[in-house]
C-alpha cells in the first residue's frame, strides 16, 4: 500500500480506503451471481465470474490514476463477491457429507493458498519490477473458466432443485430472512477477524519492522502455511466435534496468541505468532463452507449463504481504514491487537448463540 500511495500521490489510508470499497461491491457481486447460480445452475455464471473479476484486476495494474484505480477496484469487487457462493454451492454439493468439513477447510484454504503464492509473487516481482504487474498476475484465474467448461458437470443437487421462474426464487429468498440475517451477523465476525489480522500486517512488519520487501513477503507466506494447515485440520476436526466447537475453540485460542502476534520481541518470535495467529483465525475460516451450505436450504443455496457472506463483508469492510486512522494515535501494533482482542472475543458470542446443520444431506429436500 505504501508504494500505491507514492505512485498516485496520496496517503496509505486513502489506498486502505479501496480495500474498504471493494469489500463493499462484494454484495453486489454476490446478489447478481447468487440469483443466476440458483436459476440457471452453477457453472455458466462461475465462468463468466473468473473472467469478469480476472480481467478487473489486469484493469487495476494499468490504472492511470487514483480516480482509474478507485473505479478498477470498485467493479472487481463485483466480481469478487459473486465468485464465493456459486463456487462453494458448487462444491459442496458434489463432496460426501462425511467428508464435508475437511474438503470445506480445503476448499477456503484456497484464499490462504492464493495469499501465499502472492506473497511469492511479491517476493520475486515487486523489488524488480513495483505494484503493477502483481494486479497482471492476478489475471490468471481467467484460464480457470476453461476448466470448468470442459471438466466440471454441473450441480445434481441444483438440477433437482431448480427455479420454475423468477418469482419462486424470490418468494423462496425472501421465506428465509432470519436465516440470512444470522448468517450475515455470523459473516461480519469471521470477515473482521480475517480482514483485521492480515490487511495492515504487512505494513506493520514495513513500516514498524523495517523489514525489507522480501522479509516482509516470507513473514506473510509462512503464515498463509498456517493458515492452511489450520483450515484443514480445523475442518476435519469439525466433522467430529461439531462446526460450532472447532470454530469457537479456534477463536478462543487466537486470543491467547494475540500478545505473540502483536508484541513479539524478535522476528523468530513474529514468525511463530505470525504462523499460531492464523492458523487459529483461518482454521476457524475452513469449517466455513460446510458450516453456512448447511445451514442454507437446497432451493436457495447458490444465492443465500453467498449473498450473507459478503453483506457481512460489507460490514468488516472498513476495518483496515479505522486500524489506518487508529495508527496515527498510537502504533500499528496497538490498533491490530485491540481490534483482534474485540473482534475474536464478539465471534465466540456469535457463534455460541447460533446453530448447525452438521451432515445434512444435500438434495432430499423436496422442490417448490
Amino acid at each position: 500500500m505504501p508504494d500505491i500511495a507514492k505512485t498516485f500521490g496520496v496517503g496509505v489510508p486513502e489506498i486502505a480506503f479501496t480495500i474498504t470499497l471493494t469489500l463493499a461491491m462484494r454484495p453486489v457481486g454476490a446478489f447478481i451471481f447468487g440469483l443466476l447460480a440458483d436459476r440457471h445452475g452453477r457453472r455458466r455464471p462461475l465462468m463468466v465470474n473468473l473472467i469478469f473479476y480476472s480481467t478487473l484486476s489486469i484493469l487495476s495494474g494499468l490504472a492511470p490514476t487514483y480516480r482509474m484505480f478507485i473505479i478498477c477496484r470498485v467493479l472487481f469487487g463485483i466480481g469478487m463477491g459473486g465468485e464465493w457462493g456459486v463456487g462453494a454451492s458448487l462444491a459442496m454439493e458434489k463432496v460426501p457429507p462425511r467428508l464435508r468439513g475437511v474438503l470445506s477447510g480445503l476448499l477456503q484454504e484456497g484464499y490462504a493458498t492464493g495469499n501465499l503464492l502472492a506473497s511469492a509473487a511479491y517476493f520475486f516481482v515487486f523489488p524488480r519490477f513495483g505494484w503493477r504487474p502483481l494486479f497482471f498476475i492476478g489475471g490468471l484465474p481467467a484460464l480457470l473458466a476453461l476448466f470448468v467448461r470442459y471438466r466440471v458437470k454441473e450441480s445434481e443437487v441444483w438440477q433437482k432443485t431448480r427455479h420454475r421462474d423468477w418469482s419462486n426464487l424470490g418468494s423462496e429468498i425472501a421465506r428465509h430472512w432470519r436465516l440470512f440475517l444470522g448468517i450475515t451477523l455470523l459473516m461480519w465476525m469471521m470477515n473482521l477477524s480475517s480482514h483485521g489480522t492480515q490487511d495492515m500486517f504487512p505494513t506493520l512488519l514495513k513500516n514498524e519492522w523495517h523489514l525489507t520487501p522480501r522479509n516482509v513477503a516470507a513473514v506473510n507466506a509462512i503464515s498463509m502455511v498456517g493458515a492452511i494447515f489450520g483450515g484443514v485440520i480445523v475442518g476435519l476436526l469439525s466433522d467430529r466435534i461439531g462446526r460450532r466447537r472447532a470454530m469457537i475453540g479456534s477463536f478462543l485460542c487466537a486470543i491467547l496468541i494475540i500478545p505473540l502476534w502483536a508484541y513479539a520481541p524478535n522476528i523468530a518470535l513474529l514468525v511463530l505468532g505470525a504462523f499460531l495467529m492464523q492458523f487459529m483465525v483461518q482454521g476457524a475460516w475452513g469449517v466455513i463452507p460446510a458450516h453456512i451450505t448447511e445451514l442454507s436450504p437446497d432451493s436457495v443455496r447458490g444465492f443465500l449463504p453467498g449473498f450473507a457472506y459478503q453483506c457481512g463483508v460489507l460490514l468488516a469492510g472498513s476495518i483496515a481504514w479505522i486500524q489506518s486512522l487508529l495508527k496515527e494515535h498510537t502504533s500499528y501494533a496497538n490498533a491490530m491487537a485491540l481490534t483482534a482482542l474485540i473482534v475474536f472475543a464478539s465471534a465466540v458470542v456469535v457463534i455460541s448463540l447460533g446453530r448447525e446443520r452438521r451432515g445434512i444431506a444435500f438434495g432430499a429436500e423436496a422442490p417448490q
